[in-house]
């Protein structure tokens, strides 16, 4: 029976950049918060680390440096994914040579395969490396939606362990858990619906907030993790402010921008990302301060 990469809260964790290239010192500043707030994962060169505006050897140093900095003490999972199999094939493998745990790999963008290409694609990723792999779906980036029936389908490869579910549509959460093993594990990739998708099953979240609040979002799947949904269903209420002024605009412009205005890194964004609209970063910074975050 293959095993969850993790269960609780991973962090989808920024890269903080400076005008010259990845802030590596922020980079180390950045993990320590996480690692001493109870976060249960890191997830390095996704899409709240703004890799796809870095260069192929940039992801692979910093997926290093993530690697080397944790040193075992949670997993480490890299974004490896590519609209180009042999590219997807390419970085999951260097990846998996730098020492992490699993990889994440998102739907090919932009192509929009088919439910066959879909499959074609994550098993030639899947077969050309040995770590799990765990799925990505989030339509709303990719244009690509998944069906319980293609998670079905990959659930069958030995290295493919799950899915991060950020579609948004907790039917399709349910349709998964039916359709899919008790091996196929879904983690959910919207800080919003953590505890209704662990509700169905679900073994923690790939968090946007976490990047801000860690040790909120551990005792949060913690709760769920336990049965006590009661409780996690209040620390979601709570929190709700937050994960919405997050996603102001596109993330990670707000987390970024929250996390600089805590005093761990720039405000640096690597174009086509920006800073934000005045108005917007006044709002953050009322609703950080009303969390006490600044």
């Amino acid at each position: 029976m293959k095993q969850p990469v993790f269960t609780g809260s991973g962090v989808a964790i920024i890269t903080p950049f400076t005008n010259d290239g990845v802030d590596y010192p922020a980079l180390v500043r950045l993990l320590d918060f996480q690692l001493e707030n109870g976060t249960d994962a890191i997830i390095v060169c996704g899409t709240t680390g703004e890799a796809a505006a870095m260069s192929y050897e940039e992801r692979i140093r910093t997926i290093e440096a993530v690697v080397r900095h944790v040193d075992g003490r949670v997993p480490v999972i890299a974004g490896t994914g590519s609209n180009n199999t042999e590219n997807a094939i390419a970085m999951s493998r260097d990846a998996s040579g730098a020492g992490v745990d699993a990889l994440l790999v998102v739907t090919p963008f932009y192509n929009k395969a088919t439910p066959k290409g879909l499959i074609r694609h994550y098993t030639a990723v899947a077969d050309a490396v040995e770590k799990p792999v765990i799925l990505y779906h989030v339509p709303s980036r990719t244009g690509v939606k998944c069906t319980a029936e293609i998670y079905a389908a990959l659930a069958e490869h030995p290295n493919i362990v799950g899915v991060k579910e950020a579609g948004g549509d907790l039917a399709l959460v349910q349709k998964t858990r039916e359709l899919c093993p008790e091996d196929f594990y879904i983690w959910s990739g919207n800080d919003d619906e953590t505890a209704p998708i662990m509700l169905f099953g679900g073994k923690g979240v790939i968090s946007v907030a976490a990047n801000v609040m860690p040790e909120a979002m551990h005792r949060l799947t913690e709760s769920c993790l336990n049965g006590d949904f009661v409780a996690a269903g209040q620390m979601q209420l709570k929190l709700r402010k937050l994960c919405e002024a997050l996603f102001w605009e596109v993330n990670p412009i707000p987390v970024k921008t929250a996390l600089a205005m805590m005093g761990y890194c720039q405000e640096c964004f690597r174009s086509p990302m920006c800073e934000m609209e005045p108005e917007n970063r006044d709002r953050l910074a009322g609703v950080l301060a009303e969390y006490g975050l600044i």
